[in-house]
């Protein structure tokens, strides 16, 4: 059984004792706290699917904080202009939280 469930604006693909990282989720979600996210897109029971207008009635995900913040690998990003001696570099590492899927309610 899997669902698709939408968590902060992105769409994730969720099974029972999988790890999902998602967009850092706050202070608010400690670590070993208990998190439900109700926007189940997709519910797929052993090849029954339904699919939600816009989301399934009744569904949730409820999820256990492994790691509350967790950094992602640095991106650099540089810009430069030929011949105007202009050049920029600066680097950015995204935030995120680390979850694990403890039980889908369908």
């Amino acid at each position: 059984m899997y669902v698709i469930v939408e968590i902060q604006g992105q769409q994730f693909k969720a099974e029972k004792d999988k790890f999902l990282y998602v967009h850092y989720l706050g202070d608010e979600a400690k670590e070993g706290s208990a998190v439900e996210f109700d926007r189940v897109l997709l519910v797929d029971a052993d090849g029954a699917v339904k699919i939600g207008a816009p989301v399934v009635e009744g569904a949730k995900v409820v999820c256990e904080v492994k790691e509350q913040l967790v950094k992602g690998d640095k991106v650099i990003v540089f810009k430069k202009k030929r011949r105007k001696d202009y050049r920029r570099k600066n680097g950015h590492r995204q935030c995120f939280t680390k979850i694990v899927i403890k039980d889908i309610v369908a």
